[in-house]
């Protein structure tokens, strides 16, 4: 069993853990078609928002610029789809080495609702201490998903409680914020690897 391979079972249980923790949910895979990282979209994707990371701090869009950016959107409460793209990303970062601090990676919570700054911070402590958490007001949270042509919907559960389907694709951006692709965590690992050593030795 070669290193990667324990890292990535290490973070299938981290998975289990974090679904365990935050209880049932459904989350539908989605996310616009997009080219491959180095080149221009058509349509933008992305734009301002004013949110809080996982410490309250104020972020805006603009606020990420320098580094080029993994975008992920997700919720807490998710027990499959979210906790293993996290623990895809971390162990991608840190697969990467010294490059991956390079490379600034962030959930947008589509629950605003239970994704308290406070929620988040624990949430994130199963993964990449580098990974950031952003929430917010719903009107600024709702800014932030159409800016980006993502998607999320609140769905009713079972004994009055909710889930949230959303885009689940990671989207990549260069240092000034352009859409370059996006990760599809159904690609290869090596596959996600190379877009983003294409994605940080741009401008580098």
């Amino acid at each position: 069993m070669n290193l990667r391979t324990v890292r990535i079972a290490l973070w299938g249980a981290v998975v289990v853990a974090a679904g365990a923790l935050v209880g049932a949910a459904w989350t539908l895979p989605g996310g616009p078609s997009a080219p491959a990282a180095g080149t221009s979209a058509a349509v933008p994707i992305g734009g301002e928002f004013a949110l809080v990371d996982e410490d309250s701090k104020p972020r805006t869009w603009a606020s990420f610029r320098g580094k080029p950016v993994a975008v992920f959107f997700g919720f807490t409460h998710c027990p499959d789809i979210c906790p293993t793209t996290l623990g895809e990303l971390s162990v991608l970062l840190a697969d990467l080495g010294r490059r991956s601090d390079d490379l600034q990676v962030v959930l947008v919570s589509g629950d605003p609702e239970r994704d308290t700054p406070e929620v988040l911070n624990a949430y994130l402590q199963s993964f990449d201490p580098r990974i950031v958490g952003l929430t917010g007001p719903e009107a600024e949270v709702d800014r932030a998903f159409a800016a980006f042509k993502a998607y999320r919907r609140k769905v009713p559960t079972e004994g009055g409680d909710y889930t949230v389907d959303h885009s689940a694709g990671v989207y990549l951006y260069d240092r000034d914020g352009g859409f370059v692709g996006t990760l599809d965590m159904h690609e290869d690992m090596e596959v996600r690897r190379e877009k983003v050593e294409r994605l940080l030795s741009v401008g580098a």
